[in-house]
């Protein structure tokens, strides 16, 4: 395995594949798709200040982060400018391979193993969801022949009850449900039918579900189900959502039912944000169409009230202290009373995912690399500190190919959860394929 060299963010550096024990080594990079609405405008150039954007319009008015933020002699970015391995996470083969979502760090959360979602169809709508070892390499195969919406989030397969369990959700014979599978004895349990799942926090028992958002019937509000028992516990009634920004409602889905659709739990587990949806009905869900999918709604769970509401959804994120969300265009918002910063002097990417490292000092996303002199279909992994100003552009590739799917596969890069690696995946060429970038043995993530 090679250590790859990483220049300054400015510099395009030729892209090398290696191989050795079952592990490729690469630098380049997969198909990029269409930069969704909500995300910020490019930067004029990396090394100026980010170009000024208004506050969304139901967020206190954005509070510019104090300028000695910026005079820091640290570098909280430096670990990630050199000694960073970039592999293959994996056996190569012909197959698509990818993890769920940048809100879900796919290592367990003893960092032991990997969990991902593996397919040989070209779309990457069916496959099995995978376990592997990081030590060994070795691959267990815990569920087969499951069917997901597409190759965005795959199964949603994420870690439960500890790293005991794998939870994820699939579709069969046209009704959908959420399984949760015993990784050491592979028994495979359905906790939820009629539902999909969100995400919720590896070290925890219960699990983020909700109705179809097409059609969800009469399961339209936020729920959590137990990944051992099966009980399921009402968390919010979407009518109280209803009720309470009813104009909003009313203009954004034409009077259309909403339901609560796709509950991220914070680190806390004390709080969650869903997006609203008002679905079209029927059974075709392979369509961008299928529902309409709008607002960013946070509520915290033990003080049992909605504390805020953005009526954009761009792609949230939370930091790890539960209360501030990260969002395209470098904002953090205050979830409990609105409060905006915008991270200054950072450059931002059309089509962004960002996430947050464990300790709270940087983040990680992807994006388009136009604003970096990338070309047509070149995406990047971008690591910047959250004071502003520092970053680097760790990674570079193709993301215009991989897996065939109606809703294109995107890098999601995602941290670990020591904050030594970071998880994403890329689409350069036939096969859609998961990848880690990691920090070497000296260095430690954010100091």
């Amino acid at each position: 395995m090679r250590r790859i060299a990483l220049f300054a963010v400015r510099s395009r550096y030729a892209l090398a594949s290696l191989a050795a024990a079952g592990l490729v080594a690469t630098t380049m990079l997969l198909p990029g798709a269409e930069a969704p609405k909500s995300a910020a405008p490019k930067a004029a150039a990396p090394q100026a200040a980010a170009p000024a954007t208004a506050a969304p319009a139901t967020a206190a008015a954005v509070r510019p982060a104090a300028p000695s933020k910026l005079q820091h002699p640290d570098d909280r970015v430096a670990p990630w400018r050199k000694n960073v391995t970039v592999k293959l996470v994996g056996p190569a083969g012909e197959r698509h391979t990818s993890h769920a979502y940048y809100v879900c760090n796919p290592e367990s959360p003893d960092g032991r193993r990997v969990v991902y979602f593996s397919s040989t169809a070209a779309h990457a709508h069916i496959g099995d969801v995978v376990m592997l070892d990081r030590t060994t390499g070795e691959e267990t195969v815990l569920a087969t022949g499951v069917n997901a919406e597409d190759a965005h989030r795959g199964a949603c397969q994420q870690w439960t009850l500890g790293g005991k369990a794998v939870a994820f959700h699939d579709v069969q014979n046209g009704r959908w449900s959420v399984s949760v599978v015993d990784i050491e004895t592979r028994k495979r349990r359905v906790v939820a039918e009629e539902h999909q799942l969100g995400f919720g926090q590896g070290d925890d028992e219960w699990l983020p579900i909700y109705g179809c958002h097409w059609n969800p019937g009469p399961y339209r509000d936020l729920e959590l189900v137990h990944a051992v028992t099966g009980e399921r516990r009402t968390v919010l009634k979407v009518s109280e959502v209803e009720t309470r920004y009813a104009d909003w409602v009313q203009k954004e889905f034409a009077g259309k039912q909403i339901s609560i659709f796709f509950p991220v739990m914070s680190p806390d587990k004390k709080h969650v944000f869903f997006k609203i949806a008002a679905g079209n009905g029927g059974n075709i869900y392979m369509s961008k169409g299928a529902s309409r999918r709008q607002g960013i709604v946070a509520y915290d769970m033990t003080a049992q009230k909605i504390t805020w509401m953005r009526e954009k959804w761009g792609h949230p994120a939370w930091h790890p202290d539960s209360q501030q969300i990260i969002e395209v265009g470098n904002f953090l918002f205050n979830s409990s009373d609105g409060t905006t910063i915008r991270i200054p002097e950072l450059p931002t990417l059309n089509g962004t995912h960002p996430s947050v490292s464990p300790n709270g000092k940087i983040y990680v996303t992807d994006g388009q690399t136009t604003s970096f002199g990338g070309g047509l279909g070149e995406w990047g992994i971008l690591v910047g500190d959250l004071r502003g100003k520092h970053h680097v552009l760790l990674h570079r590739f193709q993301n215009n190919r991989g897996a065939k799917s109606w809703r294109a596969s995107h890098p999601h890069p995602a941290f670990s959860a020591d904050g030594k690696r970071i998880y994403f995946n890329v689409s350069a060429g036939d096969w859609t394929q998961l990848h880690v970038a990691e920090l070497g043995d000296e260095a430690v993530a954010g100091k």
